[in-house]
């Protein structure tokens, strides 16, 4: 009779707090993401003293489908989702947890693609992995794995960014194509090979980073994720009172991903990027926010692709397109892309 002990399967013992929980946690994560923090195993982190600032905090929950996807997997996706939120809020990323909750029958191996992405992407956003968790529910009950993060960073003093800073005429700035991840993770789901599609998926700290080191204070970030530019926009204008003009022309989405958009009826300005971020600056300071973007291997193709203007009473975000009518870029009223983060 062969040992359960040694099958590569999930058992709802690995969630039990036992020798088998020890042994996968120890294996698996501490394994990849040691530190002083976390090799402790106690209740909680003690973290050291942050540098001066403000302490930025969020929490997100991931569940992709499929779970591994061009460019990326839950693992790496659940840490760049994270660190992005604190960065585009001014902050400098410190400390994760990080929480995984797997289905009985779930394939070690797989675990062991997520654990080598979480520190992939820790060690490219250079944070720690301070706390996690493990639980493991019965087979049929949890869809595989998800997984839940939590993150702390610092905003320097003297920072201040926010979407009532934003004023007419203001520049608005993609880092980069747009769509990417989400195009990528809906093309894997429905077996489209051959694309040549990536997922963006990528840590945004140092991007952020070089833009206000520059010297430059934008008037707001955000990462697009679900909903997309258009969505992310269509936020940012309710909460500013303003409107926003998007130039078909100036926004860029790579033919592979507009191709893939093409064929699954997907509108790429409604799709998640998951490694971009768009950026509101003066008019006056487009330029300089363009050159230190493109300073950065995630901000060479970033691009000014709109203005800030007077809010519509028909439409808070319209789109002029390739042949200069306008089209009205509003709030989905369903489910755009599901699972894609």
């Amino acid at each position: 009779m062969s040992n359960p002990e040694n099958s590569s399967r999930i058992q709802l013992a690995h969630g039990s707090g036992g020798r088998l929980t020890r042994e996968l946690v120890r294996r698996e994560f501490l394994s990849r993401l040691e530190n002083p923090a976390l090799a402790a195993l106690s209740d909680s982190a003690l973290l050291s003293e942050p540098p001066p600032g403000r302490l930025a905090f969020t929490t997100d929950a991931f569940v992709v489908d499929p779970p591994v996807f061009p460019g990326g997997d839950l693992g790496h996706l659940s840490v760049c989702g994270t660190v992005n939120d604190l960065a585009v809020a001014g902050a400098r990323p410190l400390w994760l947890s990080w929480a995984v909750i797997l289905e009985e029958g779930a394939d070690e191996e797989l675990i062991r693609t997520f654990a080598a992405g979480v520190a992939r992407a820790a060690g490219e956003a250079g944070v720690q992995i301070v706390a996690g968790d493990t639980k493991v529910v019965p087979r049929g009950k949890g869809d595989g794995i998800y997984a839940a993060t939590s993150g702390i960073g610092v905003v320097p003093p003297g920072l201040e960014l926010g979407d009532e800073q934003i004023r007419e005429g203001d520049a608005v700035i993609v880092s980069g194509p747009i769509g990417d991840h989400g195009i990528a993770v809906m093309a894997a789901r429905h077996g489209i090979t051959g694309s040549g599609l990536r997922s963006d998926c990528a840590p945004l700290g140092g991007l952020t980073g070089v833009l206000l080191d520059s010297g430059l204070r934008p008037r707001s970030m955000h990462d697009p994720t679900r909903g997309g530019l258009a969505v992310t926009c269509h936020e940012v204008c309710e909460r500013s009172g303003l409107g926003v003009r998007l130039d078909e022309e100036a926004v860029p989405v790579r033919p592979e991903a507009r191709a893939v958009c093409d064929l699954l009826g997907i509108d790429p300005y409604y799709a998640a990027c998951e490694g971009r971020i768009v950026v509101w600056v003066a008019e006056t300071d487009a330029e300089r926010a363009l050159a230190a973007l493109r300073s950065h291997v995630l901000g060479r193709e970033a691009a000014v692709v709109g203005r800030v203007t007077r809010q519509q009473e028909d439409a808070l975000v319209i789109l002029r397109n390739r042949y200069g009518a306008d089209r009205p870029l509003d709030l989905l009223s369903g489910i755009d892309l599901p699972r894609i983060c």
